[in-house]
């Protein structure tokens, strides 16, 4: 008899404590708010078997040209990168330093829809790559794979060097 009504001043305590952090824990999940990113890898053309294989670089650093802003600064053994489009206008410049001297530019052309994604998490921005041009210096061509910029971390551009 004792320990039922332990059970129950017990169950009468903890009740409310239990409610009010349940009820308190409940947050809008924004996880797949994240802000999309344009994925890039890197190739070469063996000159000799025409094969397509996977390729390094030594060093780059990414900035947004006209801007202080650096995206990858001074990153060694890239295979691939990640970066960002512009959500106010529709083509992003960004500038490839591989050394002090060695550089190219990449304009990437994309179109920016905004749609809504909950009151909690607000609006994201749809971004589709229209178009690329770019200097050859070090980088030979461009392929875009995927047009939609995503989190998910799928290719949407191939670079060959």
């Amino acid at each position: 008899m004792k320990s039922l009504v332990r059970l129950i001043i017990a169950g009468a305590i903890l009740y409310p404590i239990i409610s009010i952090v349940v009820s308190c824990s409940e947050e809008a999940d924004c996880s797949l708010a994240a802000r999309a990113m344009m994925q890039c890898y890197l190739y070469t053309i063996d000159p000799q078997t025409r094969i397509v294989e996977n390729d390094t670089l030594d060093s780059l650093t990414v900035t947004a040209y006209g801007t202080d802003s650096v995206i990858i600064n001074n990153q060694k053994k890239v295979h691939d990168i990640s970066l960002p489009l512009r959500y106010t206008v529709d083509s992003t410049k960004l500038v490839f330093r591989y050394s002090k001297t060695k550089t190219d530019t990449i304009v990437i052309h994309h179109t920016n829809t905004p749609y809504f994604l909950s009151m909690d998490c607000g609006y994201q921005m749809k971004q589709v790559i229209t178009g690329i041009r770019h200097t050859r210096r070090n980088l030979d061509s461009i392929y875009i794979s995927n047009k939609e910029a995503g989190i998910y971390g799928r290719e949407n551009i191939k670079l060959f060097y």
